[in-house]
């Protein structure tokens, strides 16, 4: 028991066993009032999150991953048959399409294989479509002042990585030049 004064200066007694319950019933109120302020914080930083990842695509190539792919599409082995124990890399068709008389043991132009083959590589290697970064590439290959293959695909967009790849073979000069839009 308590004992508190009331309005005309009386003494009374208060029980303490409804204090608790109001005190009590106070703290949960505000216990309440705190777990929801964090959800609502919690929210918001995960709407932040999502909005900062879904703008951190706009630079989904790497710094070497178009001249990777060059250098990988170089170095891959066609179905195209030099001979009857080897089979010509996508450098040996540029090479052989640069020599315009060339063909595969089975009588398929050089040239005709490279473009083929290359366009399956590269529309697999580089998608495009409304879920990925890239938005369109284009690729040039030449020898000297001749256009050997040249295909694009998508849009051409400001943003852009590139790289370009040149070597030779019989005194002259071949170019590779791969440009990705995203």
């Amino acid at each position: 028991m308590m004992k508190t004064k009331n309005k005309r200066g009386q003494e009374e007694k208060i029980s303490l066993r409804n204090f608790p319950k109001l005190t009590s019933k106070r703290g949960q109120e505000e216990m309440i009032g705190f777990a929801l302020i964090i959800i609502i914080v919690a929210v918001i930083l995960l709407v932040f999150l999502a909005v900062s990842l879904k703008n951190s695509n706009k630079e989904a190539l790497g710094v070497n991953e178009v001249d990777s792919f060059i250098q990988s599409f170089l170095a891959y082995t066609t179905d195209c048959r030099e001979d009857s124990n080897n089979y010509y890399s996508m450098q040996d068709l540029i090479i052989e399409c640069n020599n315009y008389e060339s063909s595969c043991l089975d009588g398929r132009k050089t040239c005709d294989v490279l473009n083929f083959t290359l366009k399956e590589i590269v529309e697999e290697s580089w998608k495009i479509s409304e879920n990925t970064p890239i938005i369109g590439y284009e690729l040039l290959i030449g020898a000297e002042e001749i256009e050997l293959i040249s295909f694009k695909a998508g849009n051409s967009t400001n943003s852009y990585k590139g790289s370009m790849q040149e070597f030779s073979s019989r005194g002259m000069s071949i170019i590779i030049d791969f440009t990705a839009y995203y």
